[in-house]
């Protein structure tokens, strides 16, 4: 009798680790199976930058600059910049429509450069623009319409018309402060 109690506690004895073990394994792959959805929750997503329609107010784009950093009024700190608009007459507007993007000189319209085969995205408050050389990054940095633009790639050489850092539109230009060109024929 003790030969069969023995035997019987020793089979117990394997079947209940047998059935702890696959119970383990299979909460093994369970969490496994958590962890995963866990990981896969916690990645965060990428945002995907779209394509977007260009601004209408980017085809008058007129160059600016900072001109009281102190101040906390945008009209105030950004304006005309004095030298490119007075003296050297040499500052770039920028006109962006669907088919093209334009720099054309300040003081002479006829003077302009342009290029039609661009892509258009945008994320946020930024647009961005790639030709086969460069990528232009016009990003709102202000409620008024204060643009910032980063030119990346092969450096942009334009005979008499400077890039300006920043830009605002031709409607909200009236709204800034403006230097007096004095006897300067600009």
């Amino acid at each position: 009798m003790k030969n069969i109690i023995t035997s019987f506690s020793v089979a117990a004895v394997l079947l209940a680790s047998c059935s702890t073990s696959t119970d383990k394994k299979v909460n093994n792959v369970d969490s496994t199976a958590a962890k995963t959805d866990t990981v896969s929750k916690l990645t965060p997503e990428k945002k995907t930058i779209s394509k977007v329609e260009i601004p209408g107010d980017f085809s008058e784009l007129v160059p600016i600059d900072v001109l009281e950093t102190k101040s906390k009024n945008v009209y105030e700190k950004y304006g005309i910049e004095f030298s490119g608009n007075c003296y050297s007459c040499d500052l770039a507007s920028l006109s962006i429509t669907k088919n093209k993007i334009k720099w054309t000189n300040i003081c002479d319209e006829k003077d302009s450069f342009e290029m039609s085969d661009f892509s258009v995205s945008g994320e946020g408050n930024t647009t961005i623009l790639k030709t086969s050389d460069r990528t232009y990054i016009l990003t709102k940095i202000d409620k008024a319409p204060v643009y910032e633009l980063v030119v990346e790639g092969k450096k942009l050489e334009l005979n008499k018309k400077r890039v300006a850092k920043y830009f605002t539109t031709q409607k909200a230009l009236p709204l800034f402060k403006e230097h007096d060109c004095g006897d300067f024929e600009g």
